[in-house]
C-alpha cells in the first residue's frame, strides 16, 4: 500500500498552493509549473483582492543584480544606482573597467554601513571585469562571468537583473520582492522574437572579430567581409538585452546538462550585438524552459520612430507615462538628468545620498534624518502605490492573449 505523506507535509503544500493561485491564472499554471488540469475556475476578481493581501507564507525571493558601467565617469551614476536600488535581502555585483573607479566605487561601499553590515555589495575586480565591446561577444561573455559569481559566492537569489548606470528603478525594492514573492521562480522575463529582420544581415551573417577578447581598451568591433548562412540546427530568436531571468535558467546557461547553451555560446561569439540574442535563443530552443518565458523585459523604454534602433533619453516629459506604466525599472537616462531628482522624490521617497527606504529602516526620519540609520529584519516589507501598479502590469503580461501566442514565435 502506498504510503501517504504525513498531514503537515500536505497541509504545507496545498497553503502554498493556494497562495499561488491568485496571481496566477490556470494556463499560467499549466505552462510554469505543469500543474494537472483542474476543473475549478480562476479566483474571480474580489477573491484575488482579498487573498493578494495576505503575507506570502515564507520570506520573500532575493533578486541579484549585475550593475555595469559603460565607460569613464559612469561611477557617481552607480553610486546613485546603488542608492536608489539598495535592499539588505537582495545581492549586488558591480562591473566596472577603469581602475580609478572600481577603487572609488570599493571605497564608497566601505564607507556604507548597510552594505557593510550585509555583505551584499561586491565590485567585481580588475580580473573579474575588464574593457567590453557593446556589440562584440565580450559583453556576454562579461554577463556569463559576473553570474557565475553570483551564483559562487550569494546563495538563494531566485532572479538576475542586469542593469547599466543609464538605468533607475521606478518603485521600491519592498514593491518588487512583495509581488514576485506570489509568482513561480521559474519564470523568466525577456523580451524576444525570432522575426529578426535587417538583423539577419547586420549582425547574423557578417564575419566579425572582437579586440577585447586579445588586447585591453580595445572595444570596437572590426566587420570583415566575409559573411556565413543562418544556422539550419536551432532557430535564432533576438530581442533586448535587459532580462530578468531564473536561477534555474542562469544555472543552466552555465553549470547545464544539456549541451546547447555551450553550442549556442559558441555560434554567438560571431555575432553583432549578442547579448540581444544569446539567452534568447538558448531559452527559446530548450525544451525545458521555453515555457517558461514572459515576452517583457520589465522595462520602460521610449523609441524614435524611426528607426526604433536605440530608445531615447528619458526626461520629464516621460515622467507620469514612467510612474503609470508599472515597470519596475526604466532605460535610458542621461546623468543627473532633473527626472531622476522627480523620481527618487515622487516614486522612491529616497532623500539625495540616502538609501531608498523600506520597511527594513527602523529609524525616524523627522527633521531630515535618515530612517535607514537604524536597521531591522531585512526581508521585512513595506509596500508603495508602486506594488499595485506592478501586479496590474503582470497580470496583464499573463492573460491568455498576451502569455502563451507569445512565447517563443
Amino acid at each position: 500500500m502506498r504510503k501517504l505523506p504525513p498531514p503537515g507535509h500536505r497541509l504545507r503544500w496545498m497553503r502554498a498552493l493556494l497562495l499561488a493561485l491568485p496571481l496566477l491564472s490556470l494556463p499560467i499554471l499549466y505552462a510554469a509549473l505543469g500543474a494537472a488540469r483542474s476543473s475549478s475556475s480562476a479566483a474571480s476578481a474580489p477573491g484575488w483582492q482579498q487573498q493578494r493581501r495576505r503575507r506570502p507564507p515564507e520570506p520573500p525571493p532575493r533578486l541579484a543584480y549585475l550593475i555595469t558601467g559603460a565607460g569613464p565617469g559612469d561611477g557617481p551614476r552607480i553610486r546613485r544606482l546603488l542608492r536608489a536600488l539598495y535592499h539588505p535581502w537582495n545581492f549586488y555585483l558591480v562591473g566596472v573597467a577603469g581602475e580609478d573607479e572600481r577603487a572609488d566605487l570599493e571605497a564608497f561601499v566601505r564607507a556604507q554601513e548597510a552594505p557593510r553590515r550585509y555583505g551584499n555589495v561586491r565590485v567585481a575586480s580588475a580580473g573579474e571585469w575588464g574593457a567590453v565591446s557593446r556589440r562584440g561577444p565580450t559583453e556576454l561573455a562579461a554577463t556569463l562571468h559576473a553570474a557565475a559569481v553570483l551564483l559562487k559566492e550569494f546563495e538563494g537569489w531566485s532572479w538576475f537583473i542586469n542593469l547599466s548606470a543609464s538605468d533607475y528603478p521606478l518603485m521600491p525594492q519592498d514593491d518588487i520582492l512583495h509581488i514576485f514573492s506570489y509568482i513561480p521562480r521559474g519564470l523568466n522575463f525577456i523580451e524576444h522574437t525570432s522575426n529578426i529582420g535587417w538583423k539577419e544581415h547586420q549582425r547574423a551573417r557578417p564575419v566579425i572579430v572582437d579586440p577585447a577578447l586579445q588586447v585591453p581598451n580595445k572595444t570596437e568591433v572590426i566587420t570583415t567581409k566575409a559573411k556565413r548562412s543562418l544556422p539550419s540546427a536551432f532557430k535564432i530568436f533576438v530581442g533586448s538585452s535587459w532580462v530578468v531571468l531564473s536561477r534555474s535558467f542562469m544555472e543552466f546557461c552555465l553549470l547545464g546538462w544539456d549541451n546547447l547553451p555551450r553550442t549556442l555560446l559558441m555560434y554567438f561569439t560571431n555575432f553583432l550585438s549578442s547579448s540581444e540574442s544569446y539567452f534568447h535563443t538558448v531559452i527559446c530552443n530548450s525544451e525545458y524552459y521555453q515555457n517558461t518565458t514572459i515576452n517583457s523585459d520589465l522595462r520602460f523604454m521610449a523609441w524614435d520612430n524611426p528607426p526604433r534602433t536605440h530608445p531615447v533619453n528619458l526626461t520629464t516629459e516621460h515622467f507620469d507615462s514612467m510612474a503609470n506604466s508599472g515597470a519596475p525599472f526604466a532605460h535610458s537616462f542621461a546623468n543627473n538628468n532633473s527626472v531622476l531628482d522627480m523620481i527618487d522624490a515622487k516614486l522612491l521617497g529616497r532623500a539625495p545620498d540616502r538609501f531608498t527606504p523600506g520597511g527594513w529602516c527602523l529609524g525616524s526620519s523627522v527633521g531630515g534624518k535618515d530612517p535607514c540609520t537604524f536597521s531591522g529584519r531585512s526581508f521585512v516589507l513595506r509596500l508603495s502605490k508602486g506594488s499595485a501598479k506592478l501586479e496590474k502590469l503582470l497580470l496583464k503580461l499573463l492573460e491568455p492573449d498576451n502569455f502563451r501566442p507569445k512565447q517563443c514565435k
